[in-house]
């Protein structure tokens, strides 16, 4: 009998867990800094409804219908030879995530060490900027870190559904919101709080480019999970007589609050301190640690920030990780613990790579790029938007109209609801993802 979750707050909150992760935190923040604050959050607000919430509508239902794994799901669905095959896409989207995931992860372990202590705040300036890179060019410390995250998500992982998964998230994703909740207290008592608060609201339309629209677009769909079969594999534990529209509404609503709060949270403090708010990816690692350390309270708000970063690494890092397992828990007829713990050496293996990426592979470089960023770019510009772009297709189109309709359509007051969104699916998501990725690869530039 297929595992459950054990009721609708567990899957809530491991829901969020799996949305919640170092894209809302540490990547909405510098991007959109980077593209002028508030029209292009207004955009991604927008693409959030159009784009974002539909596909994740349509992966609950398909994993609901199906009650497999991502691969299986497709199998399951559709015995067209094509279509039946999308799940491997979301597979080894998934799989090429986590073997560099953990490296990125490890970094705000390390920064969660040396906040501890709080003896980096009291290097010269020079000394905070160059800590990033000290890091990245220690490869045992990488090994270390990397291993640490590792470890900690196999173990949640083993542990199965209702005791893994769902009880690590329901102490992580609360303690989350609490230090969040307390970063944005303090960044309102700022001389900056007005100014964080008119950068990320106030839309000025004259600092939005169609590259900032078309990245708007772009990350209101990878934060929300999708097309890495995460969302698959968490519907195919979901109790039918839970309603989807609802929930992944909410599911939707609480990743974008935390994408806001963590901005409102960071522009405060980097305006007080007259640093710029398009630092662009440095801005976590290489500006926060100056900001912290000529800030009242630095130490105290170093710890907390970069323990928020960590539980949001781990979350999603877990959910990832359920994928592949699942798969060779329903397809390859493993016990949960063999495959959990199988798969964490096979992973560590294939991620030792990227965490040497920019040390002993430091002259390695595949098309151009250092190991890490050849994975990731080859994950979110390549199988995330093309997996996305034949899910929507296929729920769209191929799946039969009376499996989605009775998955949504639960009660007549979502009839309605069920013909915006399945209009929705069919056109305007997948030409939404296909604009994005023709823009990834370089078609519009």
């Amino acid at each position: 009998m297929r595992n459950h979750w054990s009721g609708r707050l567990g899957f809530t909150l491991a829901a969020v867990g799996s949305a919640v992760g170092l894209g809302n935190i540490w990547k909405f923040p510098y991007i959109t800094g980077m593209n002028g604050g508030g029209a292009f959050v207004l955009v991604y607000l927008l693409a959030i409804v159009i784009c974002g919430l539909p596909l994740l509508i349509a992966e609950l239902l398909i994993g609901r219908e199906s009650q497999k794994d991502v691969v299986g799901t497709f199998k399951h669905l559709s015995k067209n030879p094509f279509w039946s095959n999308i799940g491997w896409i979301n597979f080894i989207a998934s799989y090429v995530i986590l073997s560099y995931y953990g490296t990125v992860a490890g970094w705000t372990f390390n920064f969660l060490l040396k906040s501890v202590s709080g003896s980096y705040l009291k290097l010269p300036a020079e000394q905070l900027t160059g800590l990033f890179g000290q890091l990245v060019g220690d490869a045992l410390t990488q090994i270390f870190c990397f291993t640490v995250f590792l470890v900690l998500t196999v173990y949640a992982v083993l542990k199965g559904v209702k005791k893994g998964i769902e009880q690590w998230n329901r102490v992580m994703m609360p303690g989350l919101f609490i230090i969040l909740v307390v970063m944005f207290a303090y960044a309102m008592t700022t001389k900056g709080a007005m100014e964080g608060i008119r950068f990320m609201f106030y839309p000025d339309f004259a600092k939005l480019t169609v590259e900032g629209v078309l990245e708007a677009i772009g990350h209101s769909f990878f934060t929300l999970s999708l097309a890495m079969g995460i969302i698959v594999t968490y519907g195919s534990y979901m109790d039918n007589k839970e309603v989807i529209f609802p929930m992944a509404t909410k599911i939707a609503v609480l990743d974008t609050i935390v994408a806001l709060v963590a901005g409102l949270a960071l522009f405060p403090i980097v305006f007080t301190v007259g640093l710029e708010p398009a630092a662009g990816p440095g801005l976590i690692f290489k500006t926060l640690p100056q900001v912290f350390a000529s800030l009242p309270f630095g130490h105290a708000l170093s710890f907390l920030f970069f323990l928020l970063l960590a539980f949001a690494a781990l979350t999603s890092m877990i959910s990832i990780f359920e994928v592949v397992v699942a798969y060779l828990i329903d397809e390859k007829g493993m016990e949960r613990k063999k495959a959990s713990v199988m798969m964490g050496f096979v992973l560590f293996v294939t991620g030792l790579p990227a965490a040497l990426s920019y040390n002993v592979l430091g002259d390695f470089t595949v098309a151009g790029m250092p190991v890490l960023d050849a994975m990731d770019n080859f994950a979110s510009n390549y199988l995330l938007p093309i997996g996305g772009m034949l899910t929507s297709v296929f729920v769209g189109h191929i799946l039969k109209k009376e499996i989605a309709y009775r998955q949504i359509a639960e009660t007549d007051k979502l009839v309605i609801v069920f013909n915006v969104w399945y209009f929705i699916i069919r056109f305007i998501t997948p030409l939404t993802v296909l604009i994005v990725f023709l823009h990834k690869i370089g078609l519009f530039n």
